[in-house]
């Protein structure tokens, strides 16, 4: 028997990258996995997501996974709009906020839950892109998992949060590394222990312990996978 059969989950930012292999991974361990990305449903929307998850039912495992740049690039803090500092915030952190909501009225109702926030080493430090809206929404995610870990608890629900370093997930971060040309990739790795970035797959190997029935006592964690980049 796999050690998640029977269960069911809802992994949101499934189009690529991390969330794609944070689902995959969960299936193969025997869970009901259920798919969203901002293309099925707006997750900043939520009105929209109490109607996706009650047209799920019982549900076990939420991994927020979604959010992102919005495309966006660094500017300087005196030139950002409030519709692109909205943007990047919605995406990341009202999109873990509205999920997180509507699956805890149902895991409270049974007892049970298993909710991991994917945030970023720049919710720890700062962002590699200068982007202040998402190193502000990706630290917010992890005072919201602390305080999430606090509150659900006493209905055994655990909350944790996962902080990747720079992963070569999507064409976002594609493009970044390659931005940085030889010299810049070069430093890059010269800040990371092992000396080199990581895949969607190690996040997801995080995710899995998380998840797992027998992580009942971890709870409000930080975990960063980041080859060793933060050593805290």
């Amino acid at each position: 028997m796999a050690e998640l059969d029977g269960m069911v989950a809802v992994v949101s930012g499934t189009a690529q990258g991390i969330g794609r292999a944070i689902a995959q991974s969960i299936r193969a361990a025997g869970a009901i996995v259920h798919e969203v990305d901002k293309d099925t449903v707006d997750l900043s929307d939520s009105a929209a997501v109490e109607e996706f998850f009650a047209g799920i039912g019982a549900i076990d495992i939420l991994v927020n996974v979604a959010g992102g740049v919005c495309g966006q690039t660094h500017v300087p803090i005196d030139e950002v709009t409030d519709e692109s500092w909205n943007a990047v915030i919605d995406a990341n952190l009202r999109t873990t906020f509205n999920c997180t909501r509507a699956a805890a009225r149902v895991m409270k109702k049974r007892g049970y839950g298993r909710i991991v926030n994917i945030s970023s080493g720049a919710g720890r430090s700062v962002s590699l892109t200068g982007i202040q809206a998402y190193t502000s929404a990706k630290a917010a995610q992890i005072g919201f998992t602390r305080q999430m870990a606090h509150e659900l608890g006493k209905y055994g629900i655990t909350v944790n949060c996962i902080a990747p370093g720079f992963v070569l997930s999507n064409p976002t971060t594609q493009k970044q590394w390659e931005s940085y040309g030889e010299e810049g990739q070069r430093a890059l790795l010269e800040n990371i222990p092992v000396r080199k970035t990581g895949s969607s797959e190690d996040i997801a190997r995080g995710v899995r312990f998380f998840v797992a029935p027998d992580a009942s006592w971890v709870s409000g964690q930080i975990l960063s996978i980041d080859g060793g980049h933060s050593l805290f």
